[in-house]
């Protein structure tokens, strides 16, 4: 059975995948991707929402208001580059334009209009090298505290093949004395062929739901813990937006963590074993 909460993109050009409030059945993520071609632009204004328009590959630019502002946008691949991410008020005009070809990320959240146009650069980005072992990745702080958002915090993380991501599992669904915050992983792999696996679950209701993504899919984080892995044979990328109860400051606030599990951050090669593991003369690592 196909799952609820994952997301294949559509043929382009113009919006290839979309995820409203109503049709993921929460209250604050919105997220698209567009694919933006010469002469056929873009164009949106979300009247009670920021917004954060992330570049995935491609040349182009993001025209706000009536001209007032113009930002030019250039990205190789999300595999090979950071890229600048431009973040709107609720009420602002926006037009993305390319003579090139680009493909964008365009998602939001409620928000009131306490900050301003801003373009956040890849300097200003905090990264982080998270876990070890076989769960090792590094996160890209695109649109996080303290950088400034009302309830938008945004995340691109890299993670190895044969890698698993959000290990420990975590949650974020207002339950375990966790903040209530949706979440959309939007997956890139660098091989067609690739895929990865996403997990969402809860152990004290009916709730387990695994998914098989594939380059370009969407997972929809609902509610429960939840957690990734890449297969062997291709590197992945993913984007999340997230938003819910936190809001500004607060959006530093942590996730909740799977307690039977958060025994390997101490020594993340604890018990790993060496092969081969069992022989005839009794002298494998597991003897």
């Amino acid at each position: 059975m196909t799952s609820s909460s994952l997301i294949h993109p559509t043929g382009g050009p113009g919006r290839i995948l979309h995820v409203t409030p109503e049709s993921a059945g929460w209250d604050h993520v919105e997220f698209g991707v567009v694919e933006v071609n010469p002469g056929a632009p873009w164009s949106g204004m979300a009247a009670d929402r920021e917004t954060a328009i992330v570049p995935l590959s491609g040349e182009g630019r993001v025209v706000v208001g009536d001209g007032d502002m113009e930002v030019e946008l250039s990205r190789e691949s999300v595999f090979t580059q950071m890229a600048s991410i431009v973040y709107l008020p609720p009420g602002t005009p926006y037009r993305i334009e390319s003579e090139a070809g680009l493909q964008a990320s365009v998602g939001s959240a409620p928000a009131e209009g306490r900050y301003p146009v801003r373009v956040f650069e890849p300097s200003e980005m905090r990264i982080e090298i998270r876990g070890g072992g076989q769960a090792y990745r590094q996160v890209v702080h695109s649109l996080s505290h303290p950088l400034p958002a009302e309830r938008l915090i945004l995340y691109e993380v890299y993670v190895p093949r044969g890698t698993w991501s959000g290990w420990p599992p975590h949650c974020h669904d207002g339950r375990d004395g966790s903040p209530y915050l949706e979440e959309v992983y939007y997956f890139r792999l660098d091989r067609p062929e690739g895929y990865a696996i996403h997990r969402n679950w809860r152990d004290d209701e009916d709730y387990d739901d695994a998914m098989v993504v594939t380059d370009g899919d969407v997972a929809l984080v609902p509610k429960g813990y939840h957690t990734s892995v890449a297969c062997p044979g291709s590197n992945m990328y993913f984007l999340n937006y997230l938003a819910g109860e936190l809001q500004d400051d607060e959006r530093r606030t942590p996730p909740c963590f799977m307690a039977e599990h958060t025994w390997i951050e101490s020594d993340w090669t604890a018990g790993e074993w060496g092969l081969p593991v069992v022989t005839p003369d009794g002298s494998g690592a597991g003897s």
